[in-house]
């Protein structure tokens, strides 16, 4: 079904384009009618023009109803240009009332996605209209000074356009494949950021459950047993329980949506992001860190050490990390630095092919507010990671809970 459907969509300009041709021929016999153009071989030249005809209703017909061959595209195209020029030999001195038709053939294929076959009726026409001349020129005694100046003169134009709708067509088939690219990734993105919230809720349940929901479940045995021993030791190991619930509770609340992010801004809540890093991996976080006021973006940029942080503990094996942000004239830019094993900025490509697009997807978002994210190589090993965001999207308070 989906195969029959992409081809479907594939073979559309194919059998718009088919639809064109009738009124190529059309235009054609409009053309010789009106100028009463005396052909040198009338006949065959009605004959040629019927069978064009009825071939482009057949090929139509049959373009509609079924999927054509690969090489249609091609052969239709040079059809059509071996027909035109046969049909200007035929004339004769009709050549220059069929003039007209050959700008119209190399712009009908511009939006097949074809250069090449864009180019080839292009100059396939200019040079059949000379080639037509010079059968005209030979069998006609008329001509006994030759092709005429002009018929060069246009030939050049016809080239001209060859050359211009050829350029348009190469410059569409690049935008077609970057918007096809830029499609993808974003099919990768949504996908993946299903599966991140599938994880994220996973890992919050093991979280909970690994720690608050033992220490209430130890809190309240220990109520079962102060029941029927009431003990000072038993209360404070009943405290000790409750207080480390609700220091767990508030470092998972903290995550879900950093309150201190809210209360008194970014600077504080990146010290708090890595003094909690730092108790949790153990590895030493070295902050420099200016106050830089609220701005629309920030949340970003918090997203932006969180996950700059986390990959420097997982993937790095980092034994010291070193988080600054200041802010500039026009801007606000974060920079971590860790000792590890160092990154390499040409692997994001590849792993969001593979799924994993934390750093992909950070970079996708920064760039989207106007910003940047650029990845480099610590002197003496390591790698270093700065994302710079505009600080002039629009400062306000932020909305209080």
């Amino acid at each position: 079904m989906i195969s029959r459907s992409l081809d479907s969509l594939a073979s559309a300009p194919l059998r718009f384009r088919s639809v064109l041709r009738l009124v190529l021929i059309v235009l054609i016999a409009l053309l010789v009618s009106i100028t009463h153009v005396e052909h040198r071989n009338d006949a065959v030249f009605k004959a040629v023009l019927v069978l064009y005809a009825v071939g482009s209703v057949v090929w139509l017909f049959f373009v509609m109803f079924r999927v054509p061959p690969a090489f249609g595209s091609w052969a239709s195209t040079a059809a059509d240009v071996v027909i035109v020029v046969i049909l200007c030999i035929a004339s004769g001195p009709g050549t220059i009332a069929l003039y007209p038709i050959f700008f119209l053939l190399p712009i009908s294929v511009a939006f097949l996605d074809s250069p090449l076959a864009t180019a080839a009726l292009g100059f396939g026409a200019s040079f059949g209209y000379l080639l037509a001349w010079v059968f005209y020129a030979i069998g006609d005694h008329k001509l006994v000074d030759g092709i005429p100046a002009v018929v060069y003169v246009q030939v050049g134009c016809l080239l001209w356009l060859a050359v211009a709708i050829t350029s348009l067509s190469f410059a569409l088939e690049r935008r077609r494949a970057r918007v096809v690219s830029l499609l993808d990734v974003r099919r990768r993105l949504i996908a993946e950021s299903m599966r991140a919230d599938e994880r994220h809720n996973r890992e919050l349940s093991e979280q909970l459950h690994d720690g608050p929901l033992q220490n209430l479940l130890a809190a309240r045995l220990d109520v079962d047993d102060l029941r029927d021993n009431p003990t000072p030791e038993g209360f404070d190991r009943l405290d000790a329980a409750l207080r480390e619930t609700v220091s767990s509770l508030r470092t998972t609340v903290s995550v879900l949506h950093p309150q201190v992010l809210v209360q008194v801004g970014l600077s504080a809540a990146i010290r708090e992001l890595a003094e909690r890093y730092e108790q949790r991996w153990g590895a030493t976080v070295e902050c420099d860190i200016d106050e830089v006021g609220r701005f629309e973006s920030q949340a970003l940029v918090y997203r932006a050490a969180r996950e700059l942080l986390a990959n420097a503990q997982r993937h790095s094996g980092a034994a010291t990390i070193s988080v600054a942000l200041h802010r500039g004239a026009d801007d606000v830019a974060l920079s971590v630095t860790d000792d590890g094993v160092g990154f390499d900025p040409t692997i994001l490509a590849r792993r969001v092919a593979e799924g994993h697009i934390g750093l992909s997807s950070l970079v996708v978002g920064v760039e989207a507010t106007g910003g940047s994210v650029e990845f480099g190589k610590r002197r003496g090993g390591g790698s270093v990671v700065t994302v710079t965001v505009p600080a002039d999207l629009g400062v306000g308070e932020l909305a209080q809970d």
